[in-house]
């Protein structure tokens, strides 16, 4: 298996997201990887980490997902790799539940929760944001 970090989907992996079922819930998986130091677009100078640029988006997005329904349910520090092998690992993971893929796509088509963006862009180095529903095992 291949694994390659983006900071952006790919026009196919967009495609994707807008078909198929749109209505039931889910929970987005983020496996985050940050820059050593923060690179704003807009080219302005920081003294910003890449973790403390996307912590800044971590904060705003709180209210983005309350608007749509959503919430963060979960983040947590990565220590180790206890089965597998990567090249790098990732350094938090985040848990975003969504009423639906519906929610999702309003809220990152909302014209303030684009502005909050420029710090996730800033501080990422890339991420793997995974998908899931549940009902995968009747635990």
């Amino acid at each position: 298996m291949e694994v390659k970090n983006a900071v952006s989907p790919t026009d196919e992996q967009m495609k994707g997201f807008f078909e198929g079922d749109v209505d039931t819930p889910i929970y987005m998986v983020n496996l985050l990887k940050f820059k050593d130091k923060a690179e704003y677009e807009d080219g302005r100078e920081t003294n910003l980490t890449g973790a403390e640029a996307y912590l800044i988006y971590g904060q705003e997005v709180q209210d983005h997902l309350k608007k749509v329904g959503g919430e963060a349910i979960f983040s947590g520090r990565v220590e180790r790799l206890m089965l597998g092998e990567v090249g790098e690992l990732w350094d938090i993971v985040a848990i975003a539940k969504y009423p639906s893929r519906k929610a999702m796509i309003e809220m990152i088509m909302d014209a303030d929760y684009q502005e909050s963006e420029k710090h996730r862009s800033a501080g990422l180095k890339g991420q793997l944001n995974i998908e899931t529903k549940t009902g995968a095992f009747d635990w």
